[in-house]
């Protein structure tokens, strides 16, 4: 966006990225956040952007926008009581039929039916007709509340990171390499789409293309908000701490199919984020080095643009090893002949814990990880410096 065309009112973002039920914690974040403000606030981001399992808690937001702390008690009300049946099939029929029909289909080849997933997630389906009203989206729209709502996709035929994306008049669609933002009424389906994890959940047919989780492709995690007018962000992480420099993990031997499995999770819901954050903090310093006005003689349309970022202080697959027996008999059976259970694969256990033990314990390390950062938060929502 170009200097001049910055709105007059402050447009912070906040960017909910993707994780299957590692997304807990950024309810736990939520929480913390609306107890720092008043309690009638109406939702201090006017501009929302959601990715996989994030684009769900966005979605509440977005639809409660005209009261911060009743949008976070919606989910709250949602996390703290998931059962892994709440997302998928868990029945013996439901999770071993469906996966056995995939692995059918896989050996069959071109000749038989293609199930696309191992598992059923249409109970999260019902569960979001169930709990869920988008018109108010809108409704918040053209009250002022809020600027702009999008969810990202990525297109399995395209190979595009699709943004859909909902807002006031003014805002455009976009096209960057291998990324484009649409406006249009967010449904459910766009919901379902953009966390639909890849090999687990079936994709989503919307308009002219299957779209799958919208984590995968996403070379620019941050890129949706700054389309849609943001000068300030706050990005909510679900991925650990990056490891010291020259700090490596022990190696564990051979890898499982769950090891591989989950270090692909990781690099789809973590990594991409990492880097485009490092970028955008190499571009607001590269801007301190140039004048303002040779920047606004130029009209170059690069700006500096502040965030903060929270991310969990300890490491979910740890949090995860220690609540897998809360799944159900049939997913554990299923994980278990994958190696998914074992302690050095509990990555992949991390994303499909949809249980409420491990998402009440995350919900908690998010409260407590945001509420130890409470003044620098508050700040930066208020957009001033932190008293020291």
């Amino acid at each position: 966006m170009n200097q001049n065309e910055r709105p007059a009112q402050p447009q912070p973002a906040v960017i909910m990225t993707g994780g299957g039920a590692r997304a807990a914690y950024q309810v736990g974040v939520l929480r913390a956040l609306s107890e720092l403000l008043p309690f009638n606030a109406p939702c201090p981001f006017p501009i929302i952007c959601g990715t996989s399992a994030g684009s769900i808690n966005a979605a509440v937001l977005a639809a409660d926008a005209q009261s911060f702390r009743r949008g976070v008690r919606r989910l709250m009300t949602v996390w703290k009581n998931i059962k892994g049946s709440h997302v998928y099939r868990t029945d013996p029929i439901g999770a071993l039929g469906n996966s056995a029909r995939w692995v059918g289909a896989v050996l069959a080849g071109p000749v038989g039916a293609k199930p696309a997933s191992l598992l059923d997630s249409s109970p999260l389906e019902r569960l979001l007709e169930r709990y869920l009203d988008l018109s108010g989206i809108q409704r918040n729209i053209d009250a002022g509340h809020l600027t702009a709502f999008s969810v990202t996709c990525s297109g399995y035929s395209s190979g595009q990171s699709v943004t859909f994306y909902q807002s006031r008049p003014g805002l455009e669609n976009w096209t960057r390499a291998r990324r484009i933002g649409i406006a249009m009424p967010i449904t459910r389906e766009h919901l379902i789409a953009s966390s639909a994890l890849p090999f687990i959940f079936r994709p989503v047919h919307i308009n002219r293309e299957y779209f799958g989780d919208g984590s995968m492709r996403q070379i620019a995690p941050v890129s949706p908000a700054l389309h849609l007018g943001a000068d300030r962000l706050l990005v909510i992480g679900v991925g650990r701490q990056l490891l010291p420099d020259g700090e490596r993990p022990a190696p564990t031997g051979f890898p499982s199919l769950a090891q591989i499995a989950g270090h692909a999770m990781n690099s789809i819901f973590l990594d991409a984020l990492e880097v485009d954050l490092e970028r955008l903090q190499r571009i607001n310093r590269t801007l301190d080095l140039i004048p303002r006005e040779t920047l606004d003689s130029a009209r170059y349309p690069l700006r500096q643009v502040e965030f903060r970022v929270i991310r969990p202080s300890i490491d979910l697959e740890k949090i995860a090893a220690a609540h897998a027996a809360e799944l159900p008999r049939t997913i554990r059976m299923l994980l278990r002949t994958v190696g998914g259970l074992q302690r050095n694969a509990s990555t992949l256990l991390s994303y499909l814990l949809f249980e409420r033990g491990y998402c009440r314990e995350l919900i908690r390390l998010g409260y407590d990880d945001t509420m130890s950062r409470k003044d620098e938060l508050l700040a930066f929502l208020q957009d001033r410096e932190p008293a020291h």
